[in-house]
């Protein structure tokens, strides 16, 4: 594509530097996918912007223009946000990746949307201080908080709104607002930060966050325990919640699950249902807390139980499950995996997983159930040859079923991942009238649609 061809290009390239703009067909395919099954698309134009005021600038060419513009962080989504069907300006946030100020006394950081959890909580480090969200994948912060990432340690410390006292957001318009400030409540307006966070992109740019950081825990032990079933294991964790045991982490691994993690992470754990636990806090506490749960898990038929509190032990068991994924997609080449996610209250987690197996077993696909099960959210791991019409049918139905058993026990499409396009034909289900608010919003803050179109709302009121 010439600069002659393209008047747009042309525009982007005299207010940034050349190589901040690229046509280049490796960049382009680069940036038509995230890590979902949904089908890739390319871009018109990657952006590289440096700052705020860059990401201004396109977005207000790009509103002049009627072009849609596409957040990008590191690809890692799962529902196909990044995925421009609608071509125009994918704005990569990769070069806007620097913590810009550590505030440890009042507990806060502020950061450019590129950096991703690992690179702040290197930085963290040394304040004695890190970043809770553990999503598994080493995200971007701005895309965390763009579909309210959670993870792991959700069950301790929240998930990504609950860290967030500030957005800087550049607005489809190109002018840029701040949605919170530094204070640690406020009754002051409507609650900007809750809804940029999860917007995914749809009501403008995430350039700068401030967040939420944690003191380092002075002990931390993990535990890996076995059940003879799924549902002896989530009852366990239901009375481990119900005894007030301040559990940072705990997550259910299915038996055909650590079979993958067994081949892929060189462990030897047993091949049973299985969950993955981790304790924070001194050590009178942790002592209690671990003693108190060995006790409630033998209740539940647990099997054996491991408690490491030697470090690379412990970063073993967390590397074999965040790894998990990758493990499916390893053990079966020339598949794409398809990762469900639906949360449901925790009363009703044995029945959702119980539901889940069943129809994982009649319709014989291959899949592994796991979860982050202390807030009642759970993934199933579908492998499907995407070309396989019979394989692509049946993963739908799969993932149809158990919203719809989600949705009727009062839970929800998608605890974690967000809707993208993937979970939009369940909205209307999930939210009613409530819906059409959200249009509504989308209309008001993005009259011509060009915030990633199409994407999470359907844009009806004001779509390109």
């Amino acid at each position: 594509m010439k600069t002659s061809e393209n008047p747009l290009l042309h525009e982007l390239k005299g207010l940034l530097r050349e190589d901040q703009v690229s046509v280049n067909e490796t960049v382009l395919e680069h940036h038509s996918k995230d890590e979902s099954y949904h089908p890739e698309s390319l871009p018109d134009i990657v952006v590289f912007p440096e700052n705020t005021e860059e990401v201004s600038t396109i977005i207000k060419i790009a509103d002049r223009t009627h072009t849609p513009v596409i957040p990008f962080g590191l690809g890692t989504s799962l529902e196909g946000h990044v995925i421009p069907y609608n071509k125009g300006i994918t704005i990569d946030f990769s070069q806007m990746n620097k913590v810009v100020e550590i505030r440890e006394k009042d507990f806060l950081v502020k950061v450019q949307p590129g950096v991703t959890r690992s690179q702040l909580n290197k930085e963290l480090k040394k304040y004695g201080l890190f970043f809770s969200v553990d999503p598994g994948a080493d995200a971007t912060l701005g895309g965390m908080a763009a579909t309210n990432a959670s993870g792991t340690t959700s069950v301790k410390y929240g998930v990504m709104e609950d860290q967030i006292r500030d957005l800087e957001v550049v607005l489809p318009n190109g002018e840029t607002i701040h949605t919170g400030n530094l204070a640690q409540k406020s009754s002051s307006g409507y609650n900007l930060n809750s809804l940029y966070t999860g917007s995914e992109g749809t009501l403008g740019c995430i350039t700068e966050l401030t967040l939420k950081v944690y003191g380092i825990p002075e002990n931390i032990v993990a535990a890996r325990a076995s059940f003879p079933t799924v549902n002896d294991a989530v009852e366990a964790v239901v009375s481990i919640l119900q005894a007030g045991i301040s559990i940072a982490r705990v997550e259910l691994v299915d038996e055909p699950s650590i079979r993958q993690a067994n081949l892929f992470s060189d462990t030897e754990y047993k091949e049973k249902a299985t969950l993955f636990l981790e304790f924070h806090g001194n050590e009178p506490g942790l002592n209690h807390d671990v003693a108190f749960t060995e006790e409630i898990v033998a209740d539940h038929h647990c099997e054996e139980v491991f408690f490491e509190k030697d470090n690379a032990a412990r970063n073993k068991l967390w590397e074999a499950r965040h790894n998990l994924a990758y493990a499916y997609v390893h053990g079966n080449p020339g598949k794409k995996i398809m990762v469900t996610d639906v949360c449901v209250p925790i009363s009703e987690l044995a029945g959702a997983i119980r539901h889940g197996r069943e129809t994982i077993d009649e319709l014989g696909v291959e899949a592994g159930i796991v979860g982050h099960v202390g807030d009642g959210n759970y993934h199933a791991l579908l492998m499907i040859d995407t070309k396989n019409i019979e394989e692509v049918k049946k993963a739908n139905l799969f993932n149809e079923a158990i919203v719809e058993y989600a949705l009727k026990c009062g839970g929800t499409c998608t605890g974690e991942h967000g809707v993208g396009i993937g979970k939009m034909k369940y909205l209307q289900k999930e939210h009613g009238k409530a819906l059409d608010v959200m249009e509504t919003l989308k209309a008001a803050l993005d009259p011509k649609g060009i915030m990633n179109p199409n994407k999470l709302v359907s844009g009806k009121r004001g779509s390109i």
